[in-house]
């Protein structure tokens, strides 16, 4: 304690600061949801417990829930400057992308309350994205803004929401979602690479979210291979090559992202990486090459290890008080 503070009767400059839970926060849950699908995938494919799929989907609802929780109580002023934040405003969207995770895998314990919160997060899924589209053409955006965050509302939420849609038997819906994500991803991708291609690099905090560039084609087979029923023709082989193709510039990240200072944005990685190790184990499961169980397996156990290592990183920095950024009540 600040002896001076208390003295004078005033607060000291540690009391009236308050956590900040940012909506980049539920990328926490976010990369919990994209390990349980791994694991629900490796149980189709290579027969691994259902019950460790299970355990991550509750684990991941108990985080999600913690985060609304502590979000919504920061009140409403700031919930809607968050959404007209160019930086944040994207990340909002994982509010509801991970409640269409979680209502798909709760569809196989209960088909009414699995397809009521699918169709609940969806539905904020795709007025949230049609609301921010608008927003930024209102809004007018700077180039040098622009971030692969920017994935989150439209793209991302398009793809997922056509594979948790047709997770829940709504497949003519799933196509018409399917549809959303490719445009956006066709036209948001595009910009994006322009950014990322002509302007100076992303600052600092925001370098994690180039893993968000490896998300797209994968999620895109994903759904369509939810689509579908696991179909591989040439659509499929094409969102394959491209992963591979968003591996290989992963892989050339690596000297930049060995610079970075842990922090919340570490999770920008989790679930990212956690949509290509799915659509790999799925395509494992589909062609069962000779020896195809111990490539997912090594797959499912490298992709653990390393969201496990950023979990870990996380609680320790959270025990510490460091983990989420302080603000004076009001800001």
């Amino acid at each position: 304690m600040n002896s001076q503070a208390s003295t004078s009767g005033e607060p000291s400059d540690a009391s009236a600061l308050s956590l900040r839970i940012p909506p980049t926060a539920f990328g926490i849950s976010f990369g919990l949801a994209g390990l349980a699908e791994v694991w629900g995938t490796a149980g189709k494919s290579i027969g691994t417990p259902k019950l460790i799929a299970d355990i991550l989907y509750i684990l991941t609802a108990m985080v999600w829930c913690t985060l609304l929780v502590f979000y919504f109580r920061q009140g409403p002023k700031r919930i809607v400057a968050d959404m007209h934040d160019t930086v944040v405003a994207p990340f909002v969207q994982l509010v509801f992308l991970i409640g269409m995770l979680l209502g798909a895998a709760l569809f196989s314990f209960s088909a009414t309350a699995g397809q009521v919160l699918t169709g609940i997060s969806i539905g904020l899924a795709v007025l949230f994205g049609g609301w921010l589209t608008g927003q930024w053409i209102l809004q007018g955006l700077d180039t040098s803004q622009l971030h692969p965050g920017y994935f989150l509302p439209t793209v991302a939420g398009g793809f997922l929401s056509s594979a948790t849609a047709a997770q829940v038997g709504w497949h003519t819906t799933a196509q018409a979602l399917f549809g959303i994500g490719t445009v956006c991803w066709l036209l948001v991708g595009s910009v994006l690479l322009n950014r990322l291609f002509f302007l100076p690099m992303l600052p600092p905090p925001l370098i994690p979210s180039l893993a968000l560039e490896s998300a797209p084609p994968a999620v895109a087979g994903y759904a369509y291979f939810a689509i579908t029923d696991g179909k591989t023709d040439m659509i499929a082989y094409g969102f394959l090559g491209y992963t591979v193709l968003m591996i290989l510039v992963q892989l050339r990240f690596t000297t930049i992202y060995v610079k970075q200072k842990f922090s919340a944005a570490f999770w920008s990685f989790t679930f990212s990486y956690a949509a290509v190790i799915t659509y790999v184990v799925e395509w494992l499961g589909a062609k069962r090459p000779d020896g195809y169980t111990v490539m997912a397996a090594l797959a499912l156990t490298l992709i653990s290890a390393f969201i496990a290592t950023i979990a870990v990183r996380s609680a320790i920095r959270i025990g510490q008080g460091s983990f989420f950024p302080k603000v004076r009540p009001g800001q």
